[in-house]
């Protein structure tokens, strides 16, 4: 019997698995990353090895603006994940992978290759999360809402983009696809900037950056209550080490100034959105 692998192939993380089973694999950075300090470049889970030193770690992505770009490389992060992490053969198994949504025709002939080329899968299915995220709701409550009108709006907050997608009958309505150009990147590069400013300068700090968003934020859907918890009870704090003339540690740098907003603002993205970065 063929093994089915999923996986959803997003331009932030990737999230491999076997069909069938509850949980994701392995949930791992889509990129590639190389340490100042080392001429090797690391991938996957070796990015979560908490013995790496990534500060002003250069980065390379496969994809850029929500799109593949760069098909080599993503070959090469396909192919550690499905021989270290997932332990499969191709050849024996099939693929089910998402794409974004309005995937351009040269770009999926680019997948179809790596696919049947460079892995020999036996068979490939395509779809875009919505479909795939309705389908699962539907699956999971057979009886519910969703399988008795057979529609449903998924909202897709990407690294790239931000969709709101509705779905009929297991199809995805492209003509009534509203995107927003904001995603996890782009908050991201607004914490970065609210942190060199107001502290220390992390405008190289990628990676460190994105891993204090994951940790430390959160969205508010109380400002001024959230805002009181984190004074009074200390909730949140993490060390960081920055390498620079002296170690720095943002975390408690953070603490000891207000607690912040990551406020974008309507005007300057055309959406408003608001995160809330605890501190004591």
């Amino acid at each position: 019997m063929l093994n089915v692998v999923v996986l959803d192939n997003g331009a932030g993380l990737i999230k491999a698995g076997i069909g069938g089973e509850r949980d994701p694999t392995a949930i791992v950075p889509n990129y590639m990353c190389r340490p100042l300090s080392s001429k090797k470049w690391l991938l996957a889970d070796q990015l979560l090895s908490p013995t790496e030193d990534l500060t002003f770690a250069t980065l390379r992505r496969p994809f850029d603006r929500g799109y593949l770009i760069n098909p080599d490389l993503q070959t090469s992060l396909w192919s550690h994940i499905f021989t270290n992490l997932l332990h499969i053969t191709p050849s024996q198994s099939s693929l089910l992978l998402t794409e974004p949504l309005f995937n351009l025709p040269s770009i999926q002939r680019s997948i179809d290759e790596i696919v049947f080329e460079e892995f020999n899968f036996n068979s490939l299915f395509v779809t875009d999360p919505p479909a795939l995220v309705h389908l699962y709701e539907a699956s999971r409550r057979p009886y519910g809402l969703v399988s008795k009108t057979q529609c449903s709006l998924v909202v897709d907050c990407g690294f790239s983009f931000t969709h709101a997608v509705p779905v009929f009958q297991n199809f995805t309505m492209n003509f009534a696809v509203k995107r927003l150009d904001l995603g996890g990147k782009a908050l991201t590069n607004y914490l970065k900037e609210l942190v060199s400013y107001r502290a220390v300068n992390v405008m190289d700090e990628t990676f460190i950056m994105d891993d204090v968003k994951e940790k430390l934020c959160i969205v508010s859907l109380d400002v001024a209550r959230d805002l009181q918890i984190a004074r009074a009870l200390e909730a949140v704090e993490a060390d960081y080490p920055i390498q620079d003339e002296s170690m720095r540690n943002v975390g408690s740098t953070l603490s000891e100034s207000q607690p912040s907003l990551l406020l974008v603002e309507t005007g300057a993205i055309g959406f408003p959105h608001l995160v809330l970065f605890g501190q004591s």
